[in-house]
């Protein structure tokens, strides 16, 4: 051990002994921890288990260091798991999980340091819980009528760190205050008539591999890592790094799609066969009308409509309608009343300047504009100098609109101060303020149903940003959104919203279906009369995949 070691396991030593004889609970939780983990960094098992056991039995004392109670129990799994007992580490685990869940709301609405202490530090737990129980059942240390229970409580980890993911970047409670406090699986049983030909994709990104969950009312989950196909033995897993290349690739292919004549499908077919062909006999189109994601990380900025089944030779689309959710914790689902529809249109078509940055004209903005008000007589419209935050505040003040549509730049940034609207008068419409324009409409029966923005621009390379996206509709009390996952400034996006709008107000058609119809009709274009008018290139899906819905797909 070298002298630096000494000095500082003397340091250690001494603070164990300062803490019992003071005789205070929450010293000796922090003096005993510290000691603990010195020994586990030197792997020494059974001086850091002693130590660390000590810490959690003073933490656990008259619960007088909770907040320190968790780091304990995941360390003692940490330790337990490196002696390869492994159901004994699950345990601790479970523990410490149990322990964050009750005062995670606590450390999330902290100040930033803290919250990104939380990512970069305390997000780990969730996923290594998972990733334990998760290779449990691989190597078949699970009977298989425990297995059912084992993916169940995978389900539960996942959506509590996906929950607790949106609630640290929005750095509040509210994004939660809708939250059902049902797990995932008693939902899935309580709504099965709503859930009716649904599937929910759930993904795991975990150090070296990444999982699949797939989930129908009333059946036994389903658990694929993903592979792929081409490969052969262990080799087979495709590893979180390569997952990440091929989904950027994939991303970047899409949005190239304005220079290319025609889309090569290759990429798009290729994340097909690794994500929905192992679950294809799960998901028969006869059975299965919707698919619901529900992403991790990297996976949320990925429009999944554009996969491509190259068998079928078609796009994931044209076979099942497809909707997103951060969590269906926070879901409602339910079909909303479309009788009467009030719309509230909201457009800029001037370049703005926002905080040094410049935003390009909108030039399609009047078209689409005039596409919405043509289907809602009923419509109140602001457009450029008109449409200002306070102009807007003081319109739902004195009306409550169904529908919301901006038609705008908006930017989702990394945290919540870089996301907002762009509008008139190179003002901007932060988070915050749609929040507190809409709140006093959340008491009210005839709330917002669905709020849609055309002109989005997630931050590339940072999972957050699409945080801000999947959360926005949560976080400001609507119902549902209709959002993109890059900017299209072409008059395309008008052809889109139009038809699904067309489409949205036949009751009988579910959000999600209504956007399915929408972009199919557009993978028609080349197949469709002229007199349809629609432009042949819309086919190619730089145009319609990034339009997603978000929340109640129904």
């Amino acid at each position: 051990m070298l002298s630096s070691d000494n000095e500082a396991l003397n340091l250690l030593k001494s603070s164990v002994l300062i803490s019992n004889n003071l005789q205070d609970n929450r010293l000796q939780s922090y003096a005993n921890g510290a000691l603990g983990h010195f020994w586990e960094c030197h792997q020494d098992s059974k001086q850091a288990l002693k130590y660390t056991q000590a810490a959690i039995i003073a933490a656990d004392k008259n619960l007088s260091a909770k907040d320190s109670l968790y780091l304990w129990e995941w360390q003692a799994g940490r330790i337990l798991d490196h002696e390869n007992r492994k159901e004994e580490a699950i345990a601790s685990y479970q523990r410490a999980f149990e322990i964050l869940e009750d005062i995670r709301q606590d450390i999330l609405t902290a100040e930033r340091d803290v919250q990104f202490d939380f990512r970069d530090v305390v997000r780990p737990l969730y996923r290594t819980l998972a990733r334990s129980r998760l290779d449990l059942l691989e190597v078949g240390a699970i009977a298989d009528k425990g297995r059912a229970k084992e993916l169940s409580q995978v389900v539960e980890t996942i959506d509590a760190l996906k929950l607790a993911e949106l609630q640290n970047y929005f750095g509040n409670d509210c994004i939660l205050s809708g939250l059902n406090p049902k797990q995932v699986g008693e939902l899935l049983e309580d709504n099965s008539a709503a859930f009716k030909n649904t599937g929910f994709l759930s993904s795991i990104i975990l150090d070296g591999k990444t999982g699949i969950l797939f989930q129908l009312p009333n059946q036994t989950t389903k658990f694929k890592w993903i592979e792929d196909p081409n490969q052969k033995g262990t080799s087979k897993i495709v590893s979180s790094d390569r997952l990440q290349k091929k989904i950027a690739e994939f991303r970047s292919g899409l949005i190239r799609g304005e220079e290319e004549v025609n889309y090569d499908t290759t990429t798009a077919a290729e994340l097909y066969d690794w994500i929905i062909r192992p679950f294809a006999e799960n998901i028969k189109p006869e059975t299965v009308k919707t698919l619901v994601f529900i992403q991790d990380g990297f996976l949320r900025s990925v429009p999944m409509a554009a996969l491509y089944d190259r068998q079928q030779q078609k796009y994931l689309v044209e076979t099942y309608a497809i909707a997103t959710t951060p969590s269906l914790r926070l879901t409602t689902p339910k079909v909303g009343d479309r009788s009467t529809q009030k719309a509230l249109i909201l457009g800029l078509t001037q370049q703005a300047t926002i905080d040094g940055k410049s935003f390009g004209k909108l030039f399609s903005v009047p078209e689409e504009v005039s596409a919405i008000k043509s289907l809602f007589p009923n419509y109140t419209d602001l457009i450029d100098d008109n449409f200002v935050p306070e102009s807007f505040k003081q319109k739902l003040e004195k009306t409550t609109y169904p529908i919301v549509h901006i038609a705008s730049h908006a930017q989702f940034g990394i945290i919540p101060e870089d996301t907002f609207i762009v509008t008139g008068k190179n003002q901007k419409l932060t988070i915050n303020q749609l929040e507190n324009s809409l709140q006093n409409l959340n008491s009210k029966l005839d709330s917002v149903e669905l709020l849609v923005l055309t002109a989005c621009e997630t931050a590339v390379g940072d999972d957050r940003a699409t945080l801000g996206l999947a959360g926005v509709a949560l976080q400001v009390g609507v119902k549902s959104a209709i959002a993109s996952l890059w900017s299209v400034t072409d008059a395309s996006t008008a052809e889109l919203v139009k038809t699904f709008y067309t489409n949205y107000r036949n009751a009988g058609m579910s959000i999600a279906e209504a956007l399915q119809k929408a972009q199919i009709r557009m993978i028609n274009a080349k197949k469709l009369p002229s007199s349809e008018g629609i432009n042949i290139k819309y086919d190619n899906p730089v145009y319609w995949a990034p339009m997603i819905a978000i929340g109640n797909w129904l």
